[in-house]
């Protein structure tokens, strides 16, 4: 069953709302236009705030429905954690849009959500606040992800090891930004 639903994961991760809305409403793509990636903060550039909440919410729920399938049918938390992963690699690299994907961030959200909903939370507030001091997204992302990692080791330590790749994938995907950022270039909202 694990590995059913880890493909399927993966398969549905795959599915990129940024790119599909783009196209259903003759918007630019966002994999060639603006920042460059297929995800909502590009498409609230690019689409506006409705189409950005449209890409955020099936991002999130790539990421949470793979989990509450795997938790439905009673795979343990480190299991849960890896099949939810697999969500996250088919939005980083979606099969359906030759592997050119986004950076993960609303995709692990949701996977976070459905392992252990406080971290989820923690890491909501965090993003939340630094965007709101900084204006800037990816600075926000490269924050709030680490930070829930010592509330999900204490309580599903089981997960730990999938959420820390998860980690080190959404910094490798936000590479670029963080050299933006050091050099003082990167986009502010």
């Amino acid at each position: 069953m694990f590995w059913l639903l880890a493909i399927l994961a993966y398969l549905l991760g795959s599915l990129s709302f940024a790119i599909l809305l783009s196209r259903l409403s003759g918007s630019p793509d966002p994999r060639a236009s603006g920042s460059g990636n297929a995800g909502a903060t590009n498409m609230l550039r690019l689409a506006g705030k409705k189409l950005a909440i449209l890409t955020l919410a099936g991002d999130l729920c790539k990421g949470l429905l793979p989990v509450l399938i795997a938790q439905h049918y009673g795979l343990g938390h480190g299991q849960q954690a890896w099949v939810g992963l697999c969500a996250v690699l088919g939005h980083l690299f979606p099969l359906y849009f030759r592997f050119k994907g986004g950076k993960g961030v609303a995709t692990a959200a949701g996977m976070l959500l459905g392992l252990y909903p406080p971290a989820a939370a923690l890491a909501v507030a965090v993003w939340l606040l630094t965007f709101y001091l900084t204006r800037t997204s990816s600075l926000a992302a490269l924050i709030a992800t680490p930070l829930t990692l010592p509330l999900l080791a204490w309580q599903e330590p089981r997960a730990l090891l999938p959420v820390s790749l998860l980690t080190l994938l959404i910094v490798w995907r936000h590479r670029g930004n963080l050299r933006d950022l050091l050099a003082g270039r990167e986009r502010h909202f």
